[in-house]
């Protein structure tokens, strides 16, 4: 496909997207009370963020994006799908040097994703582990984003 764009600028504009997408995605997530448009566009972009990341983000840019999905699904109640990207997501995360709120974020998607498939142990395991991160949250602002999506994980 022939196009005016420099490489420099496809890259600019994958980065544009990849933000966006995953900040509509976490966005709409939050909404107590979504509709069925809404939850195409919340699936949507979070694939369109994941698919942009793969094409100019690092590793950690991929995970993250994965984890966005995970959400996404969970929340949709595609259990099996979220789960899989949750674990993959997951194991990135706590196998590198992660920031607090990264891994309570990694430990409240795995929970919120085996909640949604039907996994009780696993659900109450990362949930537990999600919580007790959160908690230990150093900065405010980190802290209270977490528990904003935390508070929308179903209770163990």
């Amino acid at each position: 496909m022939p196009t005016d764009l420099s490489a420099e600028e496809i890259t600019r504009s994958h980065r544009w997207h990849a933000i966006e997408c995953n900040n509509i995605a976490w966005r709409l997530s939050e909404l107590p009370n979504r509709t069925p448009p809404q939850d195409a566009e919340m699936l949507n972009a979070a694939y369109a963020s994941a698919f942009h990341w793969d094409k100019v983000g690092t590793e950690v840019n991929a995970a993250r994006a994965k984890m966005l999905v995970g959400h996404v699904l969970a929340a949709l109640g595609h259990g099996a799908l979220a789960l899989t990207y949750a674990r993959q997501s997951y194991v990135y995360l706590v196998s590198h040097d992660s920031p607090d709120w990264e891994l309570a974020f990694a430990h409240a998607v795995l929970a919120h994703a085996a909640s949604s498939a039907g996994e009780t142990t696993l659900h109450q395991e990362h949930y537990t582990k999600a919580e007790q991160q959160g908690q230990a949250i150093a900065d405010p602002e980190d802290k209270e984003i977490f528990f904003k999506t935390f508070n929308l994980v179903p209770k163990p």
